[in-house]
């Protein structure tokens, strides 16, 4: 096995890195015994591999001790707790941020110290100072906006004190952190937010914080407003148990967010010391800032920040082990794991699709709706769709044209589906048995299956679904109608459609934006919120049991029928692939390794509600490894120019769409040779 391969399963490898919000237990203004409580979850986060440890505001001295702060003796016993830690972070890996009073040129800042293997890289004084309603922090201490450039003494060394510093490991690519107090977090002007345009990737706060109500729900609508604007992770840690509380309280709160999202919260009002730990993904932050335009263009507005901050390097020293993952991977990353955002979700994207297709309508002019109706998922969709859109156009569902077009593999259970459909939605349901057309094209060809050999090669599958399109376009052009596409965001992904006179083509694409496990559920929540009667409920949980096929080739002598998944692979990991590759743009050896976190135990984690026993399987590395390799040569070089040429329909997913009028250009006579080379770093070939 490789070097790279025995660092697969580092999050370092695949740019994580380990953070943690500390809540330790304070003191009403004990510096010594603060000293120790820090380093004692210091050696706690260093036992668990983490990278980068957030402590709260003043956390070496105590915050709510008022004028103490003022008082020599105490400032010298804080100072002696600055060093006691300082010595006792020397063996340890975490690079820890600490609060602390310390003053510099006859004023006292409230500061944060950041310290790595017994040395202080830096000192960042808090910028803006509470002084309304509790808040009395002018009375003890100078505000430190403006100061840059300067240095200052603690624990015996001189380091960098200003506003303009940011942290990075020189040997860890993308650990990049900025630091801010408190009530700079509350700001209209964040410093974090020039911090994140200079290049930090992380944002840290050490907060005091007293509680009262409703305090912990704005400290976190802030905290996923800003890493979302920012581009970053927040890394928050308030104040907890031991505070005085004299005239306020405290609780604990601690969290990481990134990019808007929760990873990780602490136990609050909690009485004993917490590690609140997450992984985050400074890659995926970095490579987000990247293709997103107006990050950049706020940092030329605000005069290019970089050039003002000074950016403290470190040695940190990654081991690249394997030290499992805290950080939850969703299985269906289009489809959410809590029931009540997967029921907003799908509430969404369903009236989306109806919006798209009822606005397509009335610009058109068109009379009717003409659809093909197979009895399987997509068509399905796409179906239940247009009767909602006529619905709210006010228009008779008797206007909307079904289908069926039976060929040489129709199954009889998925014909008398579409039939049951189409009766149960009261749509004008008809059937063309397209099998004598098909047999005449295959004979003018000269096709072997003409003669009556058992042939079934692409000629033969898609002669199928080209005349079923050709119908459908000819009904059309009869019946004053236009055609509604059926075929799904997974399908334009794969290539799996067939080109121009087929399935690939329509008026109106309303499922192109959906991927085929977004689909499922879809059918699966209108079913659970009642969109329509009972007998249509009925047909549609049947359909939701039937394997997914082209019904293109006859069954084998098994009784086997043609399985689409058997053929292009699970659908489940296809948008695990798709939403990884089109929205984040990652390295396949990353998305292997999120794939093998998501998939490779089907007994962790949540599953979204909904989902079969028979589909809560698990998938080990060889596996994800062979079907990811089949994806990236469909989706980077057989298929875009399929999706280069697609008809109109609305994107539904923040993940992206495939319109090449949308989110994704590219080549048609593109290569996959350097996603199928990246991938030659994931273990999983016999040899391994």
């Amino acid at each position: 096995m490789s070097k790279a391969n025995t660092h697969f399963h580092s999050i370092h490898t695949h740019g994580l890195v380990r953070v943690a919000a500390a809540t330790p237990i304070a003191t009403a203004g004990d510096p010594a015994a603060n000293a120790q409580a820090a380093l004692a979850l210091a050696r706690e986060a260093d036992a668990a591999q983490v990278d980068l440890v957030v402590y709260p505001e003043l956390n070496l001295s105590s915050y709510a001790v008022d004028d103490l702060h003022l008082q020599d003796g105490f400032r010298a016993a804080t100072e002696q707790a600055i060093a006691t830690v300082v010595a006792g972070s020397a063996g340890l890996k975490p690079v820890l941020v600490l609060g602390a009073p310390l003053h510099r040129n006859g004023r006292l800042y409230n500061t944060a110290i950041v310290v790595a293997r017994g040395k202080v890289l830096g000192v960042v004084p808090k910028s803006f100072l509470p002084n309304y309603r509790e808040y009395y922090e002018k009375r003890w201490f100078a505000s430190g906006a403006g100061l840059t450039g300067l240095t200052m003494e603690v624990a015996g060394q001189t380091v960098p004190f200003g506003t303009d510093l940011i942290f990075a490991a020189a040997d860890l690519p993308d650990l990049i952190f900025g630091v801010e107090i408190c009530e700079d977090y509350w700001a209209p002007t964040p410093p974090s937010t020039q911090a994140a345009l200079a290049g930090a990737l992380i944002l840290c706060n050490l907060s005091a914080s007293n509680i009262v109500i409703g305090k912990a729900r704005e400290r976190a609508l802030l905290a996923a407003a800003h890493s979302a604007r920012t581009c970053a992770a927040y890394v928050f840690a308030a104040a907890g148990p031991g505070e005085s509380t004299t005239d306020l309280s405290w609780d604990g709160q601690a969290f990481v967010h990134e990019l808007g999202d929760e990873l990780a919260s602490s136990t609050r009002f909690a009485s004993v010391a917490e590690l609140t730990i997450a992984d985050v993904d400074v890659g995926r932050l970095r490579a987000e800032r990247m293709r997103f335009g107006t990050f950049n263009d706020a940092a030329v507005a605000a005069g290019h920040p970089e050039t003002r901050y000074r950016r403290v390097t470190f040695d940190h020293r990654p081991s690249f082990a394997d030290i499992g993952l805290h950080r939850a991977v969703a299985r269906f990353p289009f489809v959410p794991d809590d029931p009540a955002r997967l029921d907003e979700d799908c509430f969404e994207a369903f009236n989306i699709q109806v919006e798209g297709l009822a606005k397509r309508v009335a610009a058109s002019g068109a009379k009717r709706l003409v659809i093909g109706v197979s009895g399987g998922l997509d068509s399905t969709h796409a179906l239940i769709v247009a009767a909602k859109a006529f619905d709210r156009l006010g228009r008779s569902r008797a206007d909307i044209l079904g289908f069926t077009m039976p060929g040489f593999a129709t199954g009889t259970d998925t014909k008398a589906n579409a039939w049951a459909l189409m009766d149960a939605l009261g749509i004008s349901g008809a059937e063309i048995d397209i099998r004598p057309a098909a047999t005449r094209m295959l004979e003018d060809m000269d096709h072997p299956f003409a003669g009556g050999a058992p042939v079934y090669d692409i000629t033969f599958e898609n002669v199928q679904a080209g005349l079923r399109t050709d119908y459908l376009f000819r009904l059309a052009n009869q019946r004053e109608g236009i055609v509604v596409g059926t075929g799904d965001l997974s399908e334009l992904a794969l290539g799996w459609c067939t080109y121009g006179v087929g399935d690939q083509m329509s008026h109106y694409a309303v499922n192109a934006g959906v991927p085929k496990t977004l689909i499922q559920f879809l059918i699966r929540w209108c079913i659970q919120t009642g969109q329509f009667d009972a007998a249509t409920d009925d047909v549609l949980a049947r359909i939701l049991a039937t394997e997914i096929s082209p019904e293109l080739v006859p069954a084998g002598a098994d009784g086997a029928i043609q399985s689409t998944e058997a053929k292009i692979g699970p659908y489940a990991l296809n948008d695990f692939f798709l939403h990884y590759v089109v929205r984040w743009g990652m390295d396949p050896a990353k998305i292997a390794w999120l794939a093998l976190a998501a998939w490779g135990d089907a007994e962790a984690g949540d599953w979204p509600p909904g989902v079969p026993a028979a589909q809560r399987v698990a998938y080990d590395l060889p596996t994800i490894r062979h079907w990811l390799g089949l994806f990236l040569r469909r989706f980077f070089q057989t298929s875009q120019f399929k999706r280069s040429a697609i008809p109109n329909g609305p994107k539904v997913s923040t993940a992206g769409a495939l319109s090449p009028r949308g989110d994704w250009r590219a080549p048609s006579d593109g290569t996959a040779a350097p996603w199928l080379a990246a991938l030659e770093r994931v273990p999983g070939k016999p040899s391994e």
